[in-house]
């Protein structure tokens, strides 16, 4: 796993995020070119031997806490020690981990809304995950997660990595993924939790057409009128549409609110 280490290019002045750390193999890793570590896990047994093996490691901190609070956010805890990370550290702040695929969404999403300094993900979750972060529109997989990641990320697959690359072997295979977060003068979206909401709104029903859609939503005459000025059909459906055109409808929704 240390191709997400690599791609993660952490130095000293750097602190890292690793949700799901197991035993600490891929934590050990991390701490030995980052600055600060905050090194998370729900499993007691697997903290007993995080703590055990990192004993040496001055530079970790291990949390033993569900890193989701609820599904849409995250632990105090974790919030906490990224503060603690930010305000000690002087350089970039990362997610490097091999996530929990029953959180992996929902974490990711909340860390690109929630502004806790995290500058870039290298993670490794199930391929159908990674697969839903990085579709383009007019594919089964598009939708409000891919619009989110790309919205606020630049995502790439790193590798593709079978089940044997794991101890115990899940039964699906995974993929390694690496979000460059952006800076908020590289998006026009400034209210990511409201833009969140918006999109889930959107796909809920994405088998309607946007007409009819947007005709159930407040600012829905507005948001028909600005499908004809951005050249989209009232009877396209919400995988259809670009991430550009997905910001553009968002602020329209809220112009003079």
């Amino acid at each position: 796993m240390c191709r997400l280490v690599e791609s993660a290019e952490l130095g000293p002045d750097d602190w890292a995020l690793e949700v799901g750390c197991g035993g600490g193999s891929l934590t050990s890793i991390v701490a030995s070119v980052a600055g600060r570590v905050i090194a998370v896990d729900i499993d007691p047994a697997m903290i007993a031997i995080a703590t055990e093996h990192l004993s040496n490691r001055s530079n970790v901190t291990i949390v033993h806490t569900d890193a989701l609070r609820k599904k849409s956010a995250l632990s105090d805890d974790v919030i906490a020690r990224m503060k603690e990370a930010r305000h000690d550290m002087t350089g970039r702040g990362m997610l490097v981990a091999n996530l929990p695929y029953d959180i992996a969404t929902s974490l990711v999403i909340n860390l690109l809304i929630g502004g806790f300094g995290i500058e870039r993900m290298c993670f490794t979750v199930q391929t159908e995950v990674a697969d839903r972060f990085l579709a383009h529109p007019e594919t089964p997989d598009f939708g409000p997660v891919s619009v989110m990641a790309q919205t606020f990320a630049i995502g790439t697959r790193l590798a593709r990595v079978p089940p044997q690359a794991f101890w115990p072997s899940p039964k699906v295979h995974s993929s390694m993924v690496r979000l460059d977060v952006r800076g908020d003068d590289e998006t026009i979206v400034r209210d990511r939790l409201g833009y969140s909401e918006f999109l889930r709104l959107a796909f809920r029903s994405r088998r309607k057409t946007l007409g009819h859609i947007f005709s159930r939503m407040p600012a829905g005459e507005r948001l028909i009128a600005t499908l004809g000025e951005i050249g989209l059909s009232e009877r396209a459906r919400p995988e259809e549409v670009a991430v550009e055109a997905w910001q553009t409808l968002f602020l329209a929704q809220n112009a003079d609110s």
